[in-house]
């Protein structure tokens, strides 16, 4: 038998309480304990210090009819920042948050970076951020930037739709800033933003259709991201054998037909245009214009495809799809499910709780997780899951 030393049993029990306090506070003392198993001796003693770090605060209850009034416990969620990042292919957001994921600001910028000042160009930018924020006990806890591409050991690995692979944008901000920088792909924290606040599901696949087309996969409650980062690259499951030519090496990959990128060009090259807003192509379908139809049609019909090939292999509980075209046409969510023929499995297909906030809250999430070394998952979820 292993048992660990007294210590470890502290620091794990601390969490413990700390996580409890996060995602159920206001809470007593007393209910921590009955939860965690835990003396009230042990409770008491571990509260006091995180009293002391500025974690947690004792609040007031309601009157009670009889008896004292309860001393609750409820998380300090001001006394620290967060910034996440989107760097996105054509627009980089940036996000702060305090350590629950609200009273939040946004600010939205071109993507007009190159690979010899995207590091710059972002430090400007964090910098510019930073200085507007007010002072608290902590300060900036983290910075998590997410990334259209795959990333392994924090570390861009590939990305094929701008060349920022392998640049050292967590070695040279971290020590500009003294600030801790994570790096995630943007499915991933898309999903883990999902679970966090909307969908508090064991099992749960995320589609975030932008660029590319990527996948986040929530397994028995946790991230699967792959040997090396790979997993999910589900713009890259091949559809058409020997199609369309893709940045990934391949030919026929799902995102070279079904991604916002791929239908917007398909769709400007229809009508004779140089490019199409995606504001003109859901104007367009909304007018019944015979070539938006189409062009959505094949949307529908390649991410369902897709969908019940995840089913299959995944099993989840959730799919929820997140694209700025299932967001602006709600029915099309319901298309892709009505397309769908599997009789082996009954999972909800759902838009996006979150939709362009998705990536930033799966950011703020990755930063609390890293600072806390506990999970959150908000209690004012938006949505309510059956």
């Amino acid at each position: 038998m292993v048992t660990g030393s007294k210590e470890l049993i502290r620091d794990i029990n601390t969490h413990l309480v700390l996580e409890t306090v996060l995602n159920e506070g206001p809470v007593s003392r007393a209910a921590i304990a009955a939860k965690l198993g835990l003396t009230k001796a042990t409770v008491s003693a571990i509260v006091a210090g995180l009293l002391e770090e500025q974690m947690v605060r004792e609040i007031e209850s309601e009157p009670a009819s009889i008896g004292r009034r309860p001393i609750l416990l409820e998380f300090c969620r001001e006394n620290g920042r967060i910034l996440s990042i989107d760097l996105g292919v054509n627009t980089i957001v940036a996000f702060t948050s305090d350590l629950t994921g609200n009273d939040c600001g946004l600010q939205q910028y071109r993507n007009t970076y190159t690979r010899d000042t995207v590091i710059k160009g972002l430090a400007g930018i964090i910098k510019k951020t930073m200085n507007r924020l007010e002072k608290t006990p902590f300060g900036v806890v983290g910075i998590c930037i997410g990334i259209h591409g795959t990333v392994h050991e924090n570390e861009i690995t590939f990305a094929p739709y701008y060349d920022y692979a392998h640049l050292p944008f967590a070695k040279e901000l971290s020590e500009k800033f003294g600030v801790p920088v994570y790096l995630e792909n943007e499915a991933n924290l898309s999903v883990v933003g999902e679970k966090s606040f909307c969908f508090h599901a064991k099992d749960l696949i995320g589609i975030s259709v932008h660029s590319g087309i990527g996948v986040g996969i929530i397994a028995d409650g946790t991230l699967y991201t792959g040997a090396k980062g790979n997993a999910g690259e589900f713009g890259h499951t091949i559809v058409e054998a020997r199609g369309r030519q893709c940045p990934c090496g391949n030919q026929g990959c799902l995102e070279q037909y079904a991604s916002e990128r791929a239908i917007l060009q398909d769709y400007a090259k229809a009508v004779g245009a140089k490019s199409v807003s995606i504001d003109r192509l859901i104007a367009d379908y909304n007018a019944n214009d015979p070539v938006a139809l189409t062009m959505l049609d094949r949307f529908v019909r390649y991410i369902a495809v897709g969908i019940n090939n995840l089913v299959n292999t995944f099993d989840p509980e959730i799919v929820v799809i997140n694209s700025g075209f299932t967001i602006y046409i709600p029915d099309l969510t319901e298309r892709i499910f009505a397309e769908l023929k599997n009789r082996m499995n009954d999972c909800r297909i759902v838009p996006s709780g979150l939709q362009d906030t998705s990536i930033l809250l799966g950011g703020v999430c990755v930063c609390i997780h890293h600072f806390l070394g506990v999970d959150y998952l908000s209690p004012n979820n938006p949505l309510t899951v059956g």
